[in-house]
């Protein structure tokens, strides 16, 4: 009787540990996490032009930096990365002195984006090793002369196979973080297969190295409705299991993208369902016009 019982007590703990290992991991629940790209359309909107609530753990993320030359014929660099974003109106001491009036603030600077002088940004290395000791080199230099503290990674272009982004991705933000450069990383995918090959790939091998997931949830579309919006972002909990995965829109008015307001009732439901570890929005810059309305009105739910 006594080794039977040991038998069945050694087999429960086997059969709970199994369980445990094939059970995903539920991330998402409720924060105070607050994401604002800002600085890509040159408009001059300054730090100090956004509302910060002090309760939420607020990002602002420059856009953009990229590895491509300056100038009307902008060609890729091989990790070689170059300042894009306004940092006449957002300079290393307009950092500084947001980041010192407001604890809660923290300034990252995102890599790619879509375009460059109206050319597609393309990811493209000449080898895995070149673009990473370029990249960390650069950025480096980006990074302490700003006083930064992450990177968000937004290519959306690629003239490389998922395995060689996945490395060259994941051995940059690695290195960074080993290095204590950055404390954190974000990617920022969209539902696209090309860019969803990629950044799931990225996902796969380095997921444990990447903080947020900024995924667009604004490029589905105009007509998408809120349940869709909710239905599209437990796909993405599924496709990216694990991560925090930030609910998001955008203020450009674009016919392209879904309504700011439907994304702020999404972001409203996934609230009430406990299910919402932050918001991101597009951008500071396309707000400014409008007074930063859905700024103050997403940052009030997070701190609800």
């Amino acid at each position: 009787m006594g080794s039977s019982n040991l038998f069945l007590s050694f087999s429960l703990s086997k059969l709970i540990l199994l369980l445990a290992l094939l059970t995903p991991t539920i991330s998402a629940a409720n924060s105070n996490h607050f994401t604002e790209y800002i600085g890509a359309s040159f408009n001059g909107v300054a730090f100090t032009d956004v509302p910060i609530n002090p309760n939420v753990d607020f990002h602002f993320i420059l856009a953009f930096a990229i590895d491509y030359t300056g100038g009307s014929s902008p060609a890729p660099t091989n990790g070689q990365f170059n300042i894009f974003w306004d940092s006449n109106n957002l300079s290393p001491s307009a950092v500084a002195a947001i980041k010192q009036s407001n604890p809660n603030v923290k300034v990252a600077v995102s890599l790619g984006g879509a375009t460059v002088s109206g050319q597609p940004v393309n990811f493209s290395p000449t080898s895995v090793d070149s673009w990473v000791s370029n990249a960390v080199s650069s950025l480096t230099s980006i990074i302490q002369q700003y006083n930064l503290d992450g990177i968000d990674v937004d290519y959306e272009n690629f003239q490389s196979d998922p395995s060689t982004f996945t490395q060259c991705i994941g051995q940059l933000i690695t290195t960074l973080k080993q290095n204590g450069v950055i404390s954190f990383a974000s990617i920022a995918p969209f539902d696209n297969s090309d860019v969803q090959t990629h950044y799931q790939a990225l996902w796969a091998s380095f997921g444990s190295v990447i903080d947020y997931v900024n995924f667009q949830f604004y490029a589905y579309g105009p007509s998408t409705t809120v349940d869709q919006y909710l239905s599209h972002y437990n796909d993405q909990t599924a496709n990216y299991n694990g991560g925090t995965i930030l609910a998001s829109f955008t203020t450009d008015n674009s016919p392209n993208s879904l309504s700011a307001d439907t994304g702020l009732s999404a972001c409203e439901s996934l609230h009430a369902e406990g299910s919402l570890p932050g918001i991101f929005i597009w951008s500071a810059d396309d707000s400014k016009s409008e007074g930063f309305t859905y700024e103050t009105q997403a940052q009030a739910l997070l701190t609800s």
